[in-house]
């Protein structure tokens, strides 16, 4: 497509706007950083310009010349003319040092002003465009830059190519942006170096395009950055323009309407649409208002010349040329966007009436019905209606939200149920979709105009669920929905369960907590309200579990009475959940697991995003007791990127992907994510997080060797549970951790006692793994004073008891602390023995949990000799020389990951990741992926 040049990227470089460019960037600058020249390639618009002018911007300060050159399609016919751009003004510096026939020739081709031309002058210009590059550089290094070499008019692309092929060993690096729209690059090649590096500048995700926007100040809901983000396939060019027209566009867009595409952006594609029959551009209308075209839908659709009229836009480039199955696809979304936006609304409402009988699915037909329709009409809202509760059934809350929104818009005045009705419906199935703007929108809406009270409160409940766990922003609203409630017992519920959660997240009262739950369940149990009751009861349960109170069981058991409600079982706030944390917190794992995961298929199966946050969290925190630390770390960051993603239950995500880094991935990620969860929860005054996300940052400096920064942090996570009154030592866990660092300290009284009063708890609640923890803590105690016999026979029987319970992790450090007590200290020549970790290195391997594994390994290498080959400073130096991406890459080397592992975990390619090994062996001057391991450990690579 040819991008307009009065809305291309502006000629100044804008750092602001390099976003998800990190490892272009990187990838770029290593290359010139040795030397060499770059490509940069991709489509119009998705950067490429931006990623040029940073990296001129970078090393054009440290070359002595910058010749610079951007074509354009209107000039590319003319001669020479980029060359013009690029020695032009270079030319009088070096002139008298060409030879005369080469300068004529030169200055003839570059002036207009003679006949020179590559045929008649080929060789004595080509002589005079190196002649002139190797003058220049002989001066100082030479800088290169020329952008889209797709317009370079053929004699320039012709002698730069010549000259680039014969620069070797000079001073000159050029740097090349060229327009790729699923093509090869390699035509542009022949204008640079031969060890040129083609980079590509990939589309943006859909976080990094919300980025972007916002950066801009276009503050949108996230409903509409994701449609943006389909829309413009992850261009930041088309995203900043699809951002700009609906930040002026003064109404928010209605259900079922398309995003507004602005002039500039239908321009790129109308063009060719001009150029199509009328019946081929009706056929491509049919397609645009279509879910999933198909020939066969198109020809029920009325358009029997579907094939013939396809195959000519897909001449045009309007088409994709190579479907993948029986689909009509668009050669980008954005001509689907450009087309329906130019279409009248007749001429829309007539490829909706096609399709809503060639359709089908009923939900599309119902769509397609709708859409078709002007005005208000009461069979449609019904139709609509349908076709959302079908929806939800499927697992598509995020569809069922649209539907109802237009189920609102096409029921009359006086319908039933009313629009409001629709409205709020369609809010809660927004908030199961984590649609949490789009949900406070529609409520905000139906509070402006509501009267009624049923409906007002139900959009307070709506409002007071997308607060998540900052409902300090939300206080105001629980007077004016009490107010709204009335003394309607089953109004009155569903405020006494928000309540129930106010004083567990704000106040930090378990005891408040636990009694609105039970308020609440009791005023709906009076109401009828037997899905409000069910919620109230399990949040009970989980309360009571997580303070160890003696009812737990009980309430557990009656929340399981029937009637049972399909919805509370699965979700997570529900009885399930409430179930699995009491199996968890009991040490019954295999049950607990096969518990969260049944839980965590049927809510992928619905839809319910928040749902599904909630139990890969769950599901993580169980795989870490058990030891599977790989399998911990790859739900966790799971988790952690939905809930970044929807902005739902992001403090408590960091915080388990924070343990999960510290136990089998990266312990400065582990660190930066604690700090991070701690920071939110404090903004939050979420008191229970909190205490959660102060725990992990401990645990986190404890694996990092930081003795003193885990007591800090664990010593504030004791505070805060026992300011909320949380008694039973299985929910956070901490206790074991905290009487670790404390002993490292030396603060040998303060273990013992953190010891004895989390024992005590622990017995009254038959926590058996954490009373083998505390054993295991308190031989470290005993070892401390000297009591080496019976500290080794208490480590002893709390690794056996650990190894029992199933508690992988814990039964490795046991087994750690054993052979640390069997060695004694590592004295400087003497090298404890490699038997006594041998243990402790089998679990960890086993748990895949690389941190500790690398503890072991350093105490069992050997101190260097006087005189080594390759010291560890050395070794450390050579691995500081990385670019990150190196570093990154060589570290999960050495915990042993394959090429396909770490894709996966740093989120790049296998290519990427090849590419990258090779960078690393050439700086480091090693040959395979044990080197990196020896060079690290300080060993001989040769």
């Amino acid at each position: 497509m040819t991008v307009r040049r009065d809305f291309q990227e502006s000629g100044r470089c804008r750092s602001d706007l390099l976003i998800g460019r990190e490892e272009a960037l990187t990838a770029a600058r290593e290359q010139l950083s040795r030397g060499g020249s770059v490509l940069l390639h991709g489509p119009a618009g998705i950067g490429k310009s931006t990623v040029l002018r940073t990296l001129a911007a970078e090393y054009g300060e440290s070359a002595r010349t910058v010749l610079r050159c951007s074509a354009t399609e209107s000039e590319s016919h003319l001669p020479f003319l980029a060359l013009a751009d690029l020695l032009g003004l270079a030319l009088d510096e070096v002139s008298g040092q060409l030879p005369v026939a080469q300068r004529v020739a030169l200055e003839s081709a570059l002036t207009g002003r003679g006949e020179s031309t590559l045929q008649r002058d080929g060789l004595a210009l080509r002589l005079a465009v190196l002649s002139t590059l190797r003058a220049l550089a002989a001066k100082g290094p030479v800088l290169v830059v020329a952008d889209d070499l797709q317009w370079l008019d053929t004699a320039s692309t012709e002698l730069l190519g010549f000259a680039a092929r014969r620069l070797t060993d000079t001073p000159v690096r050029m740097v090349f942006a060229g327009r790729t729209d699923g093509q090869e690059y390699d035509r542009y090649l022949r204008a640079s170096t031969p060890e040129t590096l083609a980079v590509r500048v990939n589309p943006l995700t859909r976080d990094q395009v919300a980025t972007l926007l916002e950066r801009k100040g276009y503050d949108l809901p996230r409903s509409t950055v994701r449609e943006i983000h389909r829309t413009s396939a992850g261009n930041p060019l088309y995203a900043l323009e699809l951002g700009r027209a609906l930040a002026e566009n003064p109404t928010p867009l209605r259900p079922g309407e398309p995003l507004p595409v602005p002039t500039s952006l239908r321009a790129l594609v109308l063009s060719r649409l001009e150029m199509l029959s009328d019946d081929a551009r009706r056929t491509l209308l049919v397609v645009s208002a279509g879910a999933r075209p198909t020939l066969a839908l198109l020809h029920a659709a009325g358009r029997d010349n579907a094939e013939a009229e396809t195959a000519q836009a897909a001449a045009l480039g309007l088409l994709a040329t190579e479907p993948e199955g029986p689909a009509v696809r668009f050669a980008h979304p954005l001509v689907s966007a450009a087309l329906y936006a130019e279409a009248s609304a007749q001429e829309r409402r007539a490829a909706h009436a096609a399709l809503s009988t060639a359709a089908s699915d009923p939900i599309e037909r119902a769509r397609h019905l709708a859409l078709a329709t002007d005005g208000t009409d009461p069979d449609v809202a019904a139709r609509l209606a349908e076709a959302a509760a079908l929806a939800r059934d499927r697992g598509a809350p995020t569809v069922a939200s649209s539907l109802g929104l237009l189920a609102a818009r096409y029921t009359p005045a006086g319908g039933v149920p009313n629009a409001d009705e629709h409205r709020l419906r369609a809010a809660e199935d927004a908030i199961t979709a984590g649609e949490l703007d789009l949900a406070r929108d529609i409520a905000r809406q139906v509070l402006a105009r509501s009267v009624e009270p049923e409906d007002r409160v139900r959009a307070w409940i709506i409002v007071i669920d997308t607060a998540g766990h900052a409902m300090t922003e939300v206080d105001a609203v629980f007077p004016q929905a009490l107010a709204d409630a009335g003394d309607d017992p089953r109004l009155l519920a569903l405020i006494h369960y928000q309540l129930a959660w106010r004083a567990l997240l704000v106040e930090g009262d378990f005891a408040e907590c636990r009694a609105e739950a039970a308020r609440s369940a009791e005023l709906a149990a009076r109401g009828g309200d037997r899905h409000t009751e069910l919620m109230s009861l399990s949040f009970q349960a989980q309360t009571e579990t997580l303070m160890g109170h003696p009812d737990a069981p009980a309430t557990i058991r009656r929340a399981l009475k029937e009637p049972q409600d399909p919805q509370v079982t699965v979700h997570h706030n529900g009885i399930g959940s409430a179930r699995f944390r009491w199996l968890i917190m009991s040490d019954q794992l295999p049950e607990a697991r096969a518990t969260i995961t049944t839980l965590l298929r049927e809510v992928r199966r619905r839809g319910s995003v928040e749902s599904e946050v909630h139990f890969l969290r769950g599901l993580a925190e169980t795989e870490l007791r058990c030891g599977h630390c790989g399998r911990a770390l790859d739900l966790a960051r799971e988790s952690l990127r939905l809930a970044r993603d929807t902005g739902i239950g992001e403090v408590a995500s960091a915080m388990l992907a924070a343990l999960a880094e510290a136990s089998g991935g990266d312990v400065d990620k582990a660190l930066a994510l604690a700090r991070e969860s701690v920071e939110h929860a404090e903004e939050n005054g979420d008191l229970i997080y909190l205490s959660r996300a102060q725990a992990a940052l401990g645990y986190a400096r404890l694996v990092a060797g930081d003795a003193p920064g885990a007591v800090q942090s664990l010593r504030r996570a004791r505070e805060l549970e026992h300011d909320l009154g949380v008694d039973d030592p299985a929910r956070g866990r901490w206790q074991g951790d905290l009487a670790e660092a404390l002993v490292r300290v030396g603060e040998l009284g303060e273990a013992q006692e953190v010891i004895d009063v989390s024992r005590a708890h622990a017995l009254r609640l038959g926590r058996e793994s954490v009373l083998a923890v505390l054993d295991r803590a308190e031989a470290l105690v005993r070892a401390a004073r000297g009591e080496h016999e019976a500290a080794v026979a208490q480590l002893t029987s709390a690794q056996d008891r650990l190894g029992k319970l199933g508690y992988g992790l814990e039964e490795a450090r046991a087994a750690l602390a054993l052979a640390e007590l069997r060695t004694g200290p590592p004295r400087p020549g003497l090298t404890p023995a490699p038997t006594s970790y041998d243990e402790a290195a089998r679990l960890f391997r086993r748990s895949r949990a690389l941190p500790w594994l690398r503890r072991v390994d350093a105490a069992t290498v050997p101190t260097p000799a006087p005189q080594p080959l390759v010291s560890q400073p050395q070794a450390v130096t050579a691995l500081d020389g990385l670019a990150a991406m190196e570093r990154q890459v060589a570290a999960l080397v050495m915990e042993g990951a394959t090429n396909r592992e770490i894709a996966g975990r740093l989120f790049i390619s296998v290519k990427t990741v090849e590419a990258t090994l090779t960078r690393v062996y050439r700086k480091l001057g090693i040959r395979s992926r044990v080197d990196i391991v020896r060079l690290a450990a300080g060993h001989h690579t040769g």
